[in-house]
């Protein structure tokens, strides 16, 4: 499990690696939430949420958008307004929508999930996705909707990857969404268009609370009569919010000023690696680095250990037992990589 066994300390933090979502608000972002225009976002009054809407869907290439508090929250809606219940979601079986967020889609929308095995980089093959797609029988569930990553584990699935998986899907009459929880990391080091990247598939969530580095939200965008649908289940949810557009504000300031920087997280991530290669008692390879995420297997027995010296430093690590994630993020300098690097290096000497 992700947060199983992290550490704890009473010490002052000095450096989170545990997640891109711990990032704080920078001070040019809280000023912009401070001086946000609002008004009732249930009504659909509040000028910062709908400009905020309306940035994500052309950004995307969409026809709307709807801001929610969560990526987990952006894809439940998805999935509730494109299936009723009994349909079949497919969907990559390291996935965050099947594996991280509490089954959400069959607990409230009585949705079943077919999991679809991926190879080393996170892709679903055509023929494993037309393998798992039910015929037209009424024993069997109905096939509704294909769900994609476009970032699995730090990997980047190409703009081919995601056309080709986006055919397949179609090929046998499914709709797409794809969870674009770090989508933009996709962007930066693929240098294309975000609409490039999302053109294949009808409905996207954008996550802001990650590497853009956003205090919360997500953005779900497609067709507006899906985003029509999918405003009725945000109500449904609980996901209705007032005067939001404090939080929407961060949004569109991390849309405008934390996207092209997202090149120096990747960038502190390949440092990393490269600096860990040289611990003989632990493996990297820094060949499997593409965005911000290193993960590192260890020595048996020796997570608990590690993590509970590193916090003893002010240094927090995520969960694991064999390997460990490690992400760069905002909050993270190139002289944060280097004191962890020799933290970790002076730990297994």
């Amino acid at each position: 499990m992700m947060y199983a066994g992290v550490a704890k300390t009473n010490r002052p933090v000095r450096m989170d690696m545990r997640s891109d979502t711990v990032t704080q608000p920078t001070s040019a972002m809280r000023r912009a939430m401070a001086e946000a225009e609002v008004g009732d976002d249930v009504y659909g009054d509040d000028p910062t949420v709908n400009a905020l809407q309306d940035k994500a869907a052309k950004l995307l290439g969409k026809e709307a958008g709807l801001f929610v508090a969560t990526g987990t929250q952006s894809n439940l809606c998805a999935t509730l307004a494109h299936c009723q219940r009994g349909d079949e979601i497919l969907v990559g079986d390291k996935y965050h929508i099947y594996r991280d967020e509490a089954g959400g889609a069959a607990v409230l929308g009585g949705v079943m999930m077919a999991p679809v095995s991926t190879t080393a980089t996170g892709a679903m093959l055509a023929e494993d996705i037309a393998a798992i797609v039910k015929p037209d029988d009424a024993h069997c569930a109905i096939s509704r909707l294909l769900c994609l990553e476009n970032t699995v584990a730090g990997r980047v699935q190409s703009v081919a990857t995601i056309d080709e998986m986006a055919a397949a899907g179609r090929a046998h009459g499914l709709a797409v969404h794809l969870d674009g929880a770090r989508l933009m990391n996709a962007v930066v080091k693929l240098g294309k268009p975000a609409a490039r990247l999302v053109d294949a598939v009808d409905t996207v969530s954008l996550c802001l609370s990650k590497g853009l580095g956003t205090p919360a939200g997500s953005v779900l965008v497609g067709p507006a009569d899906f985003i029509q649908r999918a405003h009725r289940i945000r109500k449904l949810v609980g996901g209705g919010m007032r005067q939001i557009g404090v939080v929407a504000a961060a949004g569109t300031y991390a849309l405008d000023h934390h996207v092209d920087r997202l090149a120096h997280d990747h960038a502190n991530a390949l440092r990393l690696a490269e600096r860990l290669t040289q611990v003989n008692a632990i493996h990297v390879d820094p060949n499997l680095v593409e965005t911000n995420m290193v993960f590192i297997k260890l020595p048996d027995g020796a997570a608990d250990g590690l993590r509970a010296h590193l916090a003893e430093r002010g240094i927090l690590l995520g969960g694991g037992v064999k390997q460990i994630r490690l992400v760069t993020h905002l909050d993270i300098t190139r002289d944060d990589i280097d004191l962890l690097s020799e933290e970790i290096s002076h730990y297994f000497a």
